[in-house]
């Protein structure tokens, strides 16, 4: 093993715009300063995905974060590199060894930079929700992201380095890679510079404790279906109006737990 991290990097590149996401994945130097993810995974390939499309892509390619990849084989034991073992105590599946992951995340962090937590996508973690996202983009530089596979990865391991477990909801996946590029897109998109309109990020769903009104736009009857009179009245008062009124509406009938802690004051923190 050596002593610098082998991780590939996403950073700020000339590229033209046919060029594919993947071809971001280079040994680019680090940005200073920008927002870092650092994803340790089996499916290094599986990044950036569709992080690196749209208004996520070109913050991707301008510097305004980066992204990171160990690949947890290259830490792999033995001439197979091997990843995993079976479970101690017998059962089913495998899981992922503890000296690999000691070996991939010593490496990932020895390259963090700032207040950079560590999060292992895990459906007994805490579920994950826009006030996480807000504290991750806000509070800290960045974060190295475990994608566990198979049964899991060794406990010890998460005692041993402070893991947090983090969930996208309460259903179990194959891996922990889609649950940890909607956490990088749901972080990045409220970093300064990411949206196009920064009031985008303060008016939608959650941001006030409730879930977004409707929206509409041209045509101006579609299926004989007219956009509601008040948005086209010019009348800003009674347009914030209603779409106060929408959201309480929405959110009381679809999410009644988000409005009964409206409803206490208690808005999302």
């Amino acid at each position: 093993m050596t002593d610098t991290p082998t991780g590939k990097s996403i950073g700020r590149k000339s590229i033209r715009p046919t060029l594919k996401p993947r071809a971001l994945m280079t040994d680019a130097p680090d940005i200073a300063g920008a927002w870092t993810a650092q994803i340790i995974t089996l499916f290094p390939q599986a990044f950036p995905g569709v992080l690196g499309e749209s208004l996520m892509g070109r913050a991707l390619k301008d510097g305004l974060w980066q992204l990171q990849t160990f690949d947890l084989r290259d830490y792999g034991i033995g001439k197979h590199k091997n990843v995993d073992d079976t479970p101690a105590g017998g059962g089913a599946g495998m899981v992922l060894r503890a000296d690999v992951l000691e070996a991939a995340i010593k490496d990932a962090r020895a390259g963090a930079k700032g207040v950079m937590p560590i999060l292992y996508l895990s459906p007994r973690g805490k579920r994950m929700d826009q006030a996480m996202m807000r504290g991750l983009a806000a509070n800290t530089n960045g974060v190295t992201l475990l994608c566990g596979r198979f049964e899991g990865v060794d406990e010890r391991v998460l005692e041993h380095f402070g893991i947090q477990e983090v969930s996208l909801g309460d259903f179990v996946m194959t891996g922990g890679e889609l649950a940890a590029q909607a956490l990088i897109d749901a972080t990045v998109r409220l970093l300064p510079g990411v949206l196009g309109n920064a009031d985008s990020a303060v008016e939608e769903s959650f941001s006030n404790g409730l879930l977004e009104h409707p929206q509409y736009t041209k045509p101006a009857i579609w299926n004989d279906r007219p956009i509601p009179e008040v948005l086209q009245s010019g009348n800003h008062a009674k347009i914030a109006k209603w779409r106060q009124d929408m959201s309480e509406k929405i959110t009381r009938e679809r999410r009644p737990d988000l409005w009964d802690a409206h409803k206490k004051g208690g808005k999302i923190k």
